[in-house]
């Protein structure tokens, strides 16, 4: 009984041996670096998915890997690509990949935005790329023909802009991001569609640069302007790209969205009495702003008509600047807020301060919309 004892022990030995040499090793290709080299291959599918956009850099970055059992696993990853002559920083995404054990490898079998991470333009479909003069444009779900009207606007947009901000920061391009309608466009921001109807577009990005620009339209709202608004949108959308390395969470929007309307502006010949209805309503009724535009005032889907008070004497505060200190002021004055917020840059660049600017700025629109005398 020693003897058989001993034996059984001996053979339990062996087996035990033989399976946890047949078990996945944690470095090996069925192990977790296999995981992580399989994610990582799933980069070589990203030039197909952007519609053959051209790419300077692609890549998947596993974060963490659950197994799920023997043969599947999840990973965490964060993609990170770069579009060659437009992205001066990676435009990055948060992703979840489904794998599978095949045959000793893993092998990737889905891969979507991780949880609460919005979506890419290719998750919603087939991407077509559309190259302009000075512009990419995106789309899913759109006609080559619609996509090559937007890349038109957009090559108009780039030197209007370009004449008014010179930044060695900025390419000098810009990239169009076209979902197929209004709830795509809001899943891709991240939002609820609500938020965003009736706006005609919306630009992405990190202030103070570090992150690739995106304008992503909202093509029902975009569809309904004509070939001025399509231009103007573009072109203020533009401006926010071009400004971007100098925007910071200092920045008021009276400040950021003045300059991108101002810029949209130029050389148009409105005049100001056309360009700022909604506030022109409200001077003429003697409601004249006390203030300048807080930021809680350019909010998507609140009162458009307080929207569009906003936008407008922030146009006509930035047009106030450059009258009266010239375009280059204007320019210093919107980097030196972004540094130091708007009411010391008044006091540095312009030599004044934010109560005699309201002032101004005030009558201003006195003289600019109403016909009532000043006083």
């Amino acid at each position: 009984m020693r003897v058989l004892g001993r034996w059984a022990a001996l053979v339990a030995l062996a087996v035990a041996v033989a399976v946890a040499g047949c078990a996945p090793r944690p470095g090996g290709p069925a192990g977790e670096d296999g995981v992580r080299e399989a994610v990582a291959a799933r980069a070589d599918l990203l030039p197909g998915l952007l519609g053959g956009a051209p790419l300077r850099s692609w890549s998947y970055r596993t974060l963490a890997v659950h197994r799920d059992g023997p043969a599947r696993a999840t990973a965490d990853a964060e993609l990170a690509y770069t579009l060659d002559g437009h992205d001066t920083a990676p435009a990055t995404a948060r992703r979840r990949l489904d794998l599978a054990l095949r045959d000793g490898r893993w092998s990737v079998t889905a891969d979507r935005p991780a949880e609460g991470h919005p979506p890419q333009l290719w998750d919603q479909g087939s991407v077509r790329a559309v190259r302009g003069a000075r512009s990419l444009v995106l789309g899913a779900g759109q006609p080559e023909a619609r996509l090559r009207e937007v890349a038109a606007h957009a090559d108009r947009a780039v030197p209007a802009v370009a004449g008014a901000w010179r930044d060695a920061t900025w390419q000098g391009t810009v990239v169009v991001l076209v979902p197929a309608g209004l709830d795509a466009m809001a899943a891709l921001l991240g939002d609820a569609p609500a938020a965003y109807r009736g706006v005609a577009a919306v630009t992405t990005g990190r202030t103070g640069g570090g992150a690739a620009d995106r304008v992503v339209l909202n093509p029902e709202a975009y569809r309904g302007l004509g070939d001025f608004g399509r231009t103007f949108v573009l072109t203020h959308e533009t401006a926010h790209v071009a400004t971007r390395a100098a925007t910071t969470a200092a920045t008021p929007l009276w400040v950021s969205e003045g300059l991108a309307d101002r810029i949209a502006y130029t050389g148009t010949g409105r005049a100001a009495a056309d360009a700022a209805p909604a506030l022109a309503r409200a001077v003429r009724a003697g409601r004249i702003p006390t203030a300048l535009p807080a930021d809680r005032d350019f909010a998507f889907g609140g009162d458009p008509a307080a929207a569009a008070r906003a936008y407008e004497g922030a146009w006509l505060a930035c047009e106030l600047i450059a009258d009266r200190w010239g375009g280059d002021r204007l320019a210093a004055f919107y980097r030196a807020a972004g540094r130091t917020g708007a009411a010391r840059a008044l006091r540095d660049v312009l030599g004044t301060t934010e109560e005699e600017f309201t002032r101004a700025w005030r009558e201003r629109l006195r003289q600019e919309l109403s016909s009532a005398p000043s006083r």
